[in-house]
């Protein structure tokens, strides 16, 4: 157990030392450990959560390190055990949380009819959206799950791309058709959406309907107009869940047009009954890049705006530099009265 706990080459020790500027030692079962303050008791919580989750029959990778040295430095009292507690045991694999912003997410979703989730790529919104979806299917709390986009890179006209209905949306709903199918059997994901159970359609589609007894998730939500997401939010029928997911910083839409995501989230942040989960770059759990990218993908943004910023505030000197004085308006001349000759 030892040599899982510390890694191969002792990496996780090597992680640990790096992110909390301590000093470990290893030596069989026993383990030393130095450093600043309270950086040892919280390193040496990290392990003893490590190993409980080891004890468990998980296995940990340098990413699961990460996390829970974050989540342990932003809530030393928080509890693992509850934090990976399983969403759902797939056919496949066992779907969890994986940090603690992914478990407030699953409780909002749990909490609320309506959850809206805002967050860059790979911060798992719209996955485990999708496997509370499922579970909920299993335990028969619903009698269907509705998953939606807007084919915006067509401007739903699905009519001009060639090929059937399902040909023409493909394309856009793939992402959903992929997370589907890493949950379940994919000859049961098959059958469920012969059947309807399981329905995958553009957004244009949902308009008109009433959706009862579903579980509907709307996906990349970022591009939908304010029309749109009216529309969707409106289709909500009895014994309904919503969860809507998207990433404001990639919005497609056409410059001008605000994001029905961004109005929704203003508009309806008082509204009881309605969640509100905001990720940060910080929450991610996909390749340890991914992180580091968005965050200067971030950082770029916000040097362009400054700039953008800094150059109409030296355009607007300009022009009152270069604006001329309004000089007084000549009076009469000696001799004149100023009067018009009439009379």
């Amino acid at each position: 157990m030892a040599v899982a706990l510390y890694g191969d080459g002792e990496q996780t020790l090597r992680l640990l030392e790096r992110s909390l500027g301590v000093e470990i030692h290893a030596r069989g079962n026993e383990i030393r450990i130095k450093g600043p303050d309270t950086k040892p008791a919280l390193a040496r919580r990290v392990l003893e959560e490590l190993y409980q989750l080891l004890k468990s029959g998980r296995g940990v990778r340098g990413q699961d390190v990460r996390h829970v040295i974050r989540m342990l430095s932003d809530e030393p009292e928080v509890q693992l055990k509850d934090v990976y507690e399983n969403i759902l045991r797939g056919s496949l694999k066992t779907i969890r949380a994986k940090n603690l912003a992914q478990r407030r997410y699953v409780d909002l979703i749990q909490k609320y009819d309506i959850a809206i989730a805002v967050g860059p790529a790979g911060t798992g919104k719209t996955y485990l959206a999708m496997a509370m979806a499922i579970a909920a299917l299993n335990r028969r709390e619903i009698s269907r799950i509705i998953l939606t986009r807007p084919a915006v890179e067509a401007g739903e006209r699905l009519g001009f791309l060639p090929g059937d209905l399902a040909e023409k949306v493909d394309p856009y709903m793939r992402p959903l058709y992929d997370a589907l199918r890493d949950m379940m059997d994919v000859e049961k994901a098959g059958r469920l959406i012969e059947r309807g159970t399981i329905e995958v359609a553009p957004l244009a589609f949902m308009r008109g309907r009433t959706l009862n007894d579903s579980f509907v998730i709307l996906d990349e939500a970022q591009n939908t107009t304010g029309e749109q997401m009216k529309m969707f939010l409106t289709r909500l029928g009895d014994n309904s869940k919503a969860v809507i997911t998207g990433d404001v910083t990639q919005i497609d839409l056409p410059s001008g047009t605000e994001s029905g995501l961004v109005e929704a989230t203003r508009v309806l942040r008082d509204v009881r009954g309605i969640g509100i989960m905001e990720f940060a770059a910080t929450d991610v759990v996909r390749h340890p890049l991914v992180q580091s990218i968005i965050q200067a993908y971030a950082r770029a943004g916000e040097a362009r705006a400054g700039e953008a910023r800094a150059g109409e505030a030296r355009l607007t000197d300009g022009r009152a530099a270069e604006s001329p004085r309004r000089s007084p308006s000549p009076g009469p001349r000696d001799g004149e009265d100023g009067r018009g000759d009439g009379g």
